[in-house]
């Protein structure tokens, strides 16, 4: 494959919107219930040195109290951080007309970004958000100015990626040589999310619009052979509902995997210690303990990074989500024993390619894979935010990921989707999506999505929402984070 240089650009303008999603079945997670939330769209358009330009597109639901579980910020309040770190990254980007690589754009404001959120009290989770999504749009931008897609971006490293120039540690290692060794695949498989309010058994009919409500259910309508379950941080109430999972899981399949997700409920690793010993005195969770890949963030991040878990993880691999807020956050956890890190598209790209790299070359140094990498969803919705979510994943090697929005969403009609978007990402990506149910959804069969479609031109997408039917950035409640969507739009002339 030849390598060419990767091309530099200016950013002419950008625009965030947002646009309602209403959930079908509420979603529990740790002490937080989400029903409904504003997912958030930015719109970028770039111009490269010969004068052409293009424009490239991201989505992310705006999760409330997960970037921030501080008991004292409101379900408002935590959406309101995220469009603060949408402004904040809005603005910085376009306000520097100078030309640099895409990699090169992140890499000038990652500090700035990190320090400007810190001091309108936005902690690193939360203050990465808004460059992860003006990164995911300019790699979008830049790949179709190229007529490329994602995959094939990434392996010739046209996007600039040269993490050496923020950390140290890969001063002589061959970033583009790792790149040229990813490669996606054409499927990958779903791994289903046992909220922690979801049904075990049967149907309640308390939704009545045809579509799974629990787990068993789930199950039989879509093959499904990975689930990721929720932990509560109240171990008896763990056995209890682990057991009651373990009797529907070993009846209904003859093989599966499990993963925990341990949610920050653990005020240090001796609590996930103690589930351990009593997963493995209750004889009715000897196959499913057998079948657990991974326990994930157990401990809350205040604490997670700050005592060693190498016993516990020699025994079942721990690994990080939420502690995972800035660049070097892997690095500590290694030290400490962690076995692994999540990728999510929302914590952004370049941090889960420079995880992988990590991986390899911790790997190849200690001469068995003994660090991974994982694929968590934070309720990715049908369109933008799944498919680049998903191309990322399937970039990184993983051949399994967390999916719960298709079981939490109805699909493009849980966001107030126009029919005509829906018709468009239907045309573009028919592997992917199916119609049904009133809705155009992710269309799963035999617990996987055929994602071939998401190598063509652009950052995994053919098609792109209609803009119209969204409204711009909602103004913050908080009187100290008042940034007006204008002064975005603003700042964006001024680039030109």
């Amino acid at each position: 494959m030849a390598r060419r240089e990767a091309p530099v650009f200016s950013i002419v303008e950008v625009a965030a919107y947002e646009r309602a999603v209403t959930l079908r079945l509420p979603f529990r997670f740790g002490a937080v219930t989400v029903t409904h939330a504003p997912q958030a769209f930015v719109r970028a358009r770039i111009r490269l040195q010969d004068g052409r330009e293009a424009s490239g597109a991201s989505a992310e639901l705006m999760v409330p109290k997960w970037f921030d579980k501080s008991p004292a910020l409101s379900e408002a309040q935590s959406f309101d951080q995220l469009r603060t770190s949408l402004r904040q990254a809005c603005d910085a980007y376009v306000a520097d007309a100078r030309p640099r690589t895409a990699f090169g754009h992140f890499a000038a404001h990652y500090a700035e970004l990190l320090e400007q959120g810190r001091c309108n009290g936005l902690p690193a989770l939360a203050a990465g958000f808004g460059p992860a999504e003006l990164d995911k749009a300019l790699l979008d931008a830049l790949a179709r100015a190229c007529d490329l897609p994602f995959h094939e971006l990434v392996q010739r490293n046209l996007a600039g990626i040269a993490p050496a120039s923020l950390l140290p540690e890969f001063h002589g290692f061959d970033i583009d040589a790792f790149l040229a060794t990813l490669a996606p695949a054409s499927s990958i498989a779903v791994r289903h999310t046992v909220g922690m309010l979801d049904l075990i058994e049967g149907h309640p009919g308390a939704v009545e619009d045809g579509l799974p409500e629990s787990l068993q259910e789930a199950i039989s309508a879509y093959g499904l052979h990975y689930f990721k379950i929720k932990l509560g941080g109240d171990i008896d109430a763990d056995i209890a509902r682990l057991s009651s999972i373990a009797a529907v899981l070993d009846r209904e399949l003859a093989r599966y995997v499990v993963t925990l997700d341990g949610n920050e409920q653990y005020d240090d690793i001796g609590g996930l210690a103690a589930l351990w010993q009593r997963i493995g005195a209750t004889a009715v969770l000897d196959r499913l303990r057998d079948r657990i890949a991974f326990v994930e963030q157990p401990v809350n991040r205040g604490s997670a990074l700050e005592r060693s878990v190498a016993g516990i993880s020699d025994m079942v691999p721990v690994i990080i989500d939420e502690s995972d807020s800035t660049l070097d956050a892997f690095v500590l956890a290694r030290e400490l024993g962690y076995r692994g890190v999540s990728s999510k598209a929302c914590k952004g790209l370049y941090k889960s390619l420079i995880n992988r790299a990590r991986c390899e070359r911790w790997n190849r140094d200690a001469g068995h894979a003994r660090w991974f990498m994982s694929g968590e969803d934070l309720t990715t919705q049908a369109g933008l935010s799944v498919q680049q979510d998903l191309a990322l994943a399937s970039l990184l090697g993983l051949t399994h990921v967390e999916r719960n929005g298709h079981h939490y969403v109805n699909g493009f009609a849980g966001q107030r989707s126009p029919a005509g978007e829906q018709d468009a990402f239907l045309a573009a990506h028919a592997d992917l999506y199916e119609r049904s149910h009133g809705s155009v959804r992710l269309r799963v069969r035999d617990g996987a999505l055929a994602i071939a479609s998401l190598s063509q031109p652009g950052f995994a997408s053919g098609a792109m929402p209609q803009w119209s039917s969204m409204s711009l950035l909602a103004e913050p409640c908080a009187p100290d984070a008042q940034r007006s969507t204008s002064m975005i739009e603003a700042a964006a002339g001024k680039a030109e």
